[in-house]
């Protein structure tokens, strides 16, 4: 149900389609929990699938309108499984190099457990005197901001088909 079939599909494809969502959505907003599982998957958790009523595309919509970003979960990380590669900050970078200046890039890169080519990107940031732009922590919208994003967004008719609303 994650996306609606291709235009190219069968009539029959189509409707059975919009019934599943129809029912879905139903089903959604009869919930209790509907509140907070929309909530929780517009503001606070990037998830795939159909959710409190709404598609993957729906969601990012609405975080559109709200002006909220939220990152995928990594699932490795939650798991405790980590790749060989990993995020390293521009001051660990920095750190490092000032304390072993005699290593070679490469001997740094091993150390931060990342690419030579992330430890070199730092450096030249370090040497024109740039530093990772910080961005300003964006506001958590309210609950009633998710819900009013909802109304517009799902409430819309959508331009395949008819209008399909939650009931």
């Amino acid at each position: 149900m994650e996306d609606p079939p291709p235009a190219s599909a069968t009539r029959r494809t189509r409707e059975r389609y919009e019934q599943l969502v129809r029912e879905a959505k139903k089903l959604c907003a009869s919930c209790p929990l509907f509140t907070d599982c929309l909530f929780s998957a517009v503001a606070e958790h990037d998830v795939t699938g159909f959710v409190a009523g709404t598609t993957a595309a729906q969601r990012r919509s609405m975080r559109n309108l709200l002006d909220v970003e939220v990152q995928a979960d990594d699932f490795d990380q939650l798991a405790g499984a980590r790749g060989t590669r990993r995020p390293v900050s521009h001051e660990e970078v920095l750190r490092l190099r000032t304390q072993y200046p005699n290593d070679s890039l490469e001997s740094l890169a091993m150390r931060l457990g990342c690419s030579l080519s992330t430890v070199k990107r730092h450096l030249r940031r370090a040497r024109r005197g740039q530093s990772p732009a910080t961005k300003a922590p964006r506001v958590r919208p309210e609950v009633s901001a998710v819900l009013d994003a909802f109304d517009t967004v799902v409430d819309q008719p959508s331009p395949r088909s008819g209008s399909t609303r939650v009931a």
